[in-house]
């Protein structure tokens, strides 16, 4: 699949298949997700949107379920709490 590079929010890189129906995309953490049963019409809204990051959280990260391809696993720790230290 062919990653267009983005810089909107942890938006990093995001792809799509047509064919499959699956979007891609690469998160500032370096994780890839994918979303399937993505439409085109929502490829195109993503790639034509000026808040792309917006636009991902409010109609793909909400309405599809992702699969982690690559990048860190969720460690079920805030990282609030690493960042500021937890009491």
């Amino acid at each position: 699949m062919d990653m267009k590079k983005i810089n909107s929010g942890k938006l990093r890189a995001i792809g799509y298949d047509a064919g499959a129906r699956i979007l891609q995309v690469q998160l500032d953490d370096g994780s890839t997700l994918q979303y399937s049963g993505v439409g085109e019409d929502t490829w195109r809204h993503l790639t034509g949107s000026g808040a792309a990051w917006s636009f991902y959280r409010d109609n793909i990260e909400e309405e599809f379920t992702a699969k982690r391809v690559s990048g860190k696993a969720a460690t079920g720790v805030n990282q609030l709490d690493e960042l500021f230290g937890k009491p």
